[in-house]
């Protein structure tokens, strides 16, 4: 794996908490490698060990709360270059809830656990809605989390808010593990036709059977993912420290290190860290 020094190296996504068993109820027992706190420290060295310069911190709870949590932890790390935070996007007071945090660079987007709702078109329901046009006003991005059926829902939100920042997490998680294409592949590409989407690659290794992927498992998904969107809207990201129930830290970023070897240093700056920094905004001087 080539992990060459390029400008300003981001994981574009990765997580902490403060393991509580009545908050983090989704940890199955299956999971229970990641029953336990997860902080800044922890994976400090894990970017090092790649040369990485810094990392989006990303929210799992619903509450605001966490989203307090997230940037008092960024502004105690500088390396946790931003934070994506949870407000109530379906309230009436989302503005309100937004302007706690307005006077804080470290919140760089929203995110919400749409592929936990029930509704598949929960996306483009008129109290969302609402709330995504909330976030112009205070500059922020949106993260997307859907599985491939809650594509056509993104669609059609990308294209009722074009001049809004969103990223696809986790490339819409598609059936890595069974080796199926459709309709996630359908689905992205409509997806990807809108400008103002970017997306992670990350996510992958727990979309197969975890421990016993091969390399090779990916590259049709990323080839999919590459033509659609092209390397400028593309950034990398670990998902940690959930991708360790496949992989280490190392194996899993280095299966999309590996993958934009075939690019040239352009290509490859914008994904390992310009892309991110740029999507989000960035302060570059931070250090």
């Amino acid at each position: 794996m080539n992990v060459s020094k390029t400008k300003q190296r981001i994981d574009a996504h990765q997580h902490f908490w403060l393991y509580n068993p009545a908050e983090h109820a989704w940890l199955t027992n299956e999971m229970a490698v990641l029953k336990r706190d997860f902080k800044p420290e922890d994976l400090k060295p894990l970017l090092d060990g790649l040369d990485f310069d810094g990392c989006i911190a990303v929210q799992v709870r619903q509450n605001l709360e966490e989203t307090r949590w997230l940037l008092e932890l960024a502004g105690g790390d500088d390396f946790v270059r931003g934070v994506v935070g949870w407000v109530d996007l379906r309230s009436a007071e989302v503005k309100a809830q937004l302007e706690q945090f307005s006077g804080n660079k470290k919140l760089v987007g929203v995110r919400h656990i749409v592929q936990g709702e029930p509704d598949d078109h929960f996306m483009l329901r008129e109290d969302f809605c609402r709330g995504i046009a909330s976030l112009a006003e205070f500059d922020l991005a949106y993260d997307v989390l859907i599985y491939p059926r809650q594509l056509p829902a993104a669609i059609g939100l990308a294209r009722t808010f074009p001049d809004q920042r969103f990223v696809l997490d986790h490339l819409a998680k598609p059936a890595i593990g069974e080796g199926t294409r459709e309709p996630w592949e359908a689905g992205l590409r409509e997806l990807a036709k809108s400008p103002n989407l970017f997306c992670k690659l990350s996510g992958m290794v727990t979309e197969t059977r975890w421990n016993q992927w091969q390399p090779d498992d990916f590259r049709p998904y990323l080839d999919v993912v590459f033509e659609a969107f092209g390397p400028e809207r593309l950034m990398i990201g670990s998902d940690w420290p959930v991708c360790t129930l496949s992989a280490t830290y190392e194996t899993a970023m280095g299966i999309v290190i590996d993958y934009i070897g075939q690019f040239g240093p352009w290509e490859r700056e914008g994904i390992l860290g310009g892309n991110c920094s740029r999507f989000y905004g960035l302060e570059t001087d931070s250090k």
